[in-house]
């Protein structure tokens, strides 16, 4: 069996949603300055907003709760997928990094999938 969460830091798919926060941070930072409040401030927010709704959930008192918030971070998660789309639309973002991008959202929705999944059953079971 896996090691035990201690804390949501230890969560692979808080860790991972991280990551691709801190890579859509960057990437974002070359963006014209007429978007600061477009486009750059909409990614930054629904990718930020990834990992705070998995933080949130696992401070929940209940199973049905920490899932909730994982809907929610799931939604966020395809949110900042069509900001990115559009922002390749546009031409402020290059396809190869909207690629890598969109490659990070699938294995954080994958992960979110298989956790919702998973306490799904535990609270079935309960």
């Amino acid at each position: 069996m896996g090691q035990e969460i201690q804390s949501y830091r230890d969560l692979v798919v808080w860790q991972k949603a991280m990551t691709l926060a801190a890579e859509c941070y960057r990437e974002t930072a070359t963006f014209p300055k007429a978007e600061m409040y477009g486009l750059t401030s909409q990614i930054r927010r629904a990718a930020a907003s990834v990992p705070a709704n998995i933080e949130e959930g696992h401070g929940r008192e209940s199973t049905g709760s920490f899932i909730q918030a994982l809907r929610v971070a799931q939604g966020s998660l395809k949110e900042l997928e069509t900001h990115v789309y559009l922002a390749e639309r546009v031409d402020i973002m290059p396809s190869e990094t909207m690629k890598e991008l969109l490659t990070g959202c699938e294995t954080v929705g994958k992960l979110l999938r298989s956790l919702i999944r998973s306490l799904q059953a535990k609270q079935a079971n309960t």
